[in-house]
């Protein structure tokens, strides 16, 4: 029986859709390969002097060898944009303040903070200063990224298509010299910052009197706070706070937002000024500490997680050469971390030499409370009399909306902040009568840091490595070297504030701005910043808690960080005669919580009657605090310290303020100081002990929730995956499935192994999302024989099978070969002018 007229119409609608989806599919398919890298062959990059050899070894490191430095920073810049364009463009967009013209309204308060730090202008000012063959060297740099887009090969990454952009927007360049002395910025904000400390002790004084907020925020252990002003009185008589006493309903806390960009808009904005876990290990071994007779040194940098990585592997090789004004260049074959943006290796070796870094984070940053003339707002009260604000007018243009006009204030201090966080400061201060001004050491004229990196890379010895990072501005950093001669040494390199000795405050709350006595004097000398040459122990060891020795004369900071990390690097450490690269891995895979082994008595004691109790005692009986990935106690410990935060602390600051401050501070010092001291203030209305049970209670509820009634199949790892997140694309659910990059992992905030989350995150709140962002070990008896890893993968390209191959490996403990002169190259391209 023949097919009717019907069915045959669906027979070739349906031969037709299939047909249609079979070309989208080819078409998808071509795309794909198109935005894929050369990796082979011969490329033409217009504006090299001579033709640039470009390697991909076994491990995926770049290998760039050219016949000049300036030809090897020039392809750099070239494979920058090969394999991280996205990358380059959005953190130009983020440091220009011009996110909203992508984005929406949702970023607009990302992009009013870069106007009012305006970071783009301070890179241009820092540039100007910097010597003319460190401006060439960043001319060369992105002379390459330019070359790249000018002949480009291959097919724009899809965040370009899906946002409907280009390299560079509509108008500019996709990157610019200034543009690397500004990501050198952006990392010094990201790392440097203090300032949401400052703020947080002014808004808790609102309502805690000085000795609480002390016990909530509580001095570095053994040391008394940094000021013995009544910071409560201070600020009252000052008549700084906004009345009524209750911040208004939205201050401080995330505002509504369109929901497909919300999240990150609003992290980005609300953790500037405050390092939140950004921290670092690093540690280095004479040879009378190591099997071989020669120096080990191990770092491993803790950063936020993103896809693709903050970092990018290469080797770049040259011979000496000449500047265009005549001035010697010298040679450099090194091998590292190199961050998109800057033409050098950050973190790595040469093949004498090889350094690690982790945050100092010494005070950078002061605020200051500007009273504003009542008869003429457009004045402020100075040591002098009134002065008039420096002010400014900035045109953000805002997706789907008329373009913002964006006023920025500045003081005698710096830019005014109230301008930047109006919601935030409105909330706690009366902003007609005060707006806060900050004063930050990294956007002052004469940061160098660039040169320093680009000084660095020649280095053959501790010497030589040390003398480059003398230019080292900001973020300070402690510096650990070592060298193929013996050599061993730490300093902490960059600029710290000199404050005076009527300065009472030192720092650690806003400062009345008006009062002389609270400006800096000047900068301690670099001969008097923290060093030491390991001679003592035969090991040096730094993991962002206080590197002062006893009796050191000079104020660096009141914010270290717990020595938690610390403690655990020097009990191993000690307790091995000699180490090899063996154990050095396994130190930065240790895992054990000495955080946890604090509190956990408090919870094995917690009274509760909850019916999964006795399964959860089991689980914890014994338990050593390794905070294991296939474990269900730090599960559980983790669920009842953010229940325990939340029933002492919220009910005493406000569940606003709370809302505000907790998550990037986790406030376990203060806590540890509540449950051993048994402080009825603050466990009110009931004992310390039955807020341990509730807490407990609560948490076993949760935990139920969310993954089951048997604790015994609860794992830390399936509630705490590393997670890289992408930006933008990370916060639409269609699509991070691809463009994230999750893994189970193990740790704690304060394991040697970092795994921090944010409590008060309302999805994946344990998720690891400040972590190692690149472990490296480094044998200077055998430099051939360092290894490295990072969370990622090379490719910045979500289709590539590079994009997250080193996932896996880096959540196991697996490492890669860090060479010089591999035994085989996978890839070889050779780039021509």
């Amino acid at each position: 029986m023949g097919m009717s007229r019907t069915q045959r119409w669906i027979g070739r609608i349906a031969v037709g859709l299939v047909a249609v989806a079979l070309l989208a599919g080819a078409a998808a398919a071509v795309y794909v390969l198109r935005s894929f890298p050369a990796l082979d062959g011969r490329l033409q990059a217009s504006g090299l002097t001579q033709p640039v050899q470009v390697r991909r070894d076994g491990a995926d490191v770049t290998h760039i060898e050219a016949a000049t430095p300036f030809d090897a920073w020039f392809a750099m810049g070239y494979v920058h944009a090969q394999e991280r364009t996205w990358q380059l463009e959005f953190n130009r967009r983020l440091m220009h303040g011009e996110l909203s013209e992508l984005f929406g309204p949702a970023a607009l308060d990302t992009d009013r903070l870069m106007r009012t730090l305006d970071i783009a202008g301070a890179a241009r000012r820092q540039y100007d200063g910097l010597p003319p063959f460190a401006r060439e060297a960043l001319q060369a740099y992105s002379r390459g990224i330019a070359s790249f887009h000018q002949h480009r090969t291959q097919a724009l990454p899809p965040e370009f298509l899906l946002l409907g952009t280009r390299p560079g927007g509509s108008e500019g360049a996709p990157w610019s010299p200034h543009d690397s002395v500004g990501w050198a910025l952006m990392m010094a904000l990201d790392l440097g910052g203090n300032w949401g400390n400052e703020f947080a002790r002014l808004s808790l004084a609102r309502t805690l009197p000085t000795d609480r907020l002390w016990q909530l925020m509580p001095p570095y252990p053994g040391e008394a706070p940094a000021t013995a002003v009544d910071l409560q009185t201070l600020y009252r008589q000052m008549g700084v706070y906004r009345t009524p006493a209750e911040p208004v309903a939205a201050a401080g806390v995330p505002q509504a937002q369109p929901p497909l960009l919300a999240p990150w808009p609003h992290d980005l904005a609300a953790q500037a000024g405050d390092p939140g876990g950004r921290g670092s290990n690093n540690w280095v071994l004479a040879g009378s500490r190591t099997a071989s007779g020669k120096p080990l040194l191990a770092n491993d940098p803790h950063l936020g997680l993103g896809a693709p990585a903050i970092w990018y592997f290469a080797r770049l090789k040259a011979p000496a050469g000449v500047a265009a004004d005549g001035g010697p260049v010298a040679g450099m074959d090194v091998v590292g971390a190199t961050l998109p943006g800057l033409p050098f290796v950050v973190l790595g070796r040469t093949a004498q030499a090889a350094w690690g870094f982790t945050n100092t984070a010494p005070d950078v940053q002061d605020l200051y409370l500007e009273q504003i003339d009542p008869a003429d707002p457009k004045r402020y009260r100075t040591p002098d009399g009134w002065a008039r604000f420096t002010e400014r007018e900035e045109l953000i243009r805002v997706k789907g909306q008329p373009d913002v006009r964006h006023r920025v204030r500045a003081t005698r201090h710096g830019p005014v902040l109230s301008d930047a966080q109006a919601a935030l400061h409105g909330g706690v201060i009366d902003l007609d009568r005060h707006v806060i001004a900050l004063r930050w050491s990294a956007l002052d004229a004469d940061n160098q840091t660039v040169l320093a990196g680009l000084l660095a890379n020649q280095a053959r010895s501790v010497a030589e490595l040390f003398g480059a990072f003398a230019h080292y501005h900001s973020p300070m950093q402690s510096v650990v070297a070592a060298d193929v001669h013996g050599a061993i040494g730490f300093k902490a390199m960059g600029r710290v504030p000199v404050r005076g000795a009527g300065n009472d405050l030192r720092g650690v709350a806003p400062a009345p701005g008006w009062d002389a006595r609270y400006d800096w004097q000047g900068w301690l000398p670099l001969a008097d910043t923290p060093q030491d040459d390991g001679a003592a122990r035969g090991w040096l060891a730094t993991a962002n808690q206080r590197i002062t020795p006893p009796g050191y004369p000079h104020f660096i900071t009141a914010d270290w960080s717990l020595p938690y990390r610390q403690d655990r690097i020097a009990e191993r450490l000690a307790a091995t005669p000699r180490h090899d690269m063996a154990s050095l891995r396994a130190l930065q895979q240790d895992t054990v919580s000495l955080a946890v082994l604090r509190l956990l008595p408090h919870l094995v004691a917690a009274p509760t009657d909850h019916a999964l109790a006795a399964q959860a005692r089991a689980l914890l009986q014994g338990w050593d605090g390794d905070m294991r990935a296939d474990r269900a106690a730090p599960l559980i410990f983790a669920a009842w310290a953010d229940e325990l935060a939340r029933g002492l602390l919220a009910p005493r600051i406000g569940a606003e303020r709370f809302a505000a401050l907790y998550g990037r501070r986790d406030f376990r010092a203060g806590i540890e100081g509540m449950l051993q001291g048994g402080d009825g203030w603050w466990c009110q209305p009931l004992t310390c002990p039955q807020q341990a049970g509730a807490a407990f209670s609560r948490a076993l509820d949760r935990l139920a929730a969310l993954h089951g009634g048997d604790p015994a199949r609860w794992r830390w790892g399936a509630a705490h995956p590393a997670l890289s997140v992408h930006r933008p694309f990370g916060n639409v659910p269609a699509l991070a499935r691809w463009f994230d990059v999750r893994v189970p992992s193990p740790g704690d905030a304060y394991t040697v192994n970092v795994g921090q989350y944010n409590p008060a995150e309302k999805h994946d709140p344990f998720a690891s999302r400040h972590a190692p962002s690149l472990r490296a070990v480094y044998d200077l008896g055998d430099p051939e024989q360092s290894l490295f890893i990072y969370q990622t993968g090379q490719s910045g390209l979500v289709f590539s099978p590079r994009y997250r191959d080193m996932a896996g490996p880096w959540s196991q403990g697996g490492m890669r070969p860090l060479q010089l002169a591999p035994a085989r190259y996978a890839h070889r391209l050779v780039l021509t002018p």
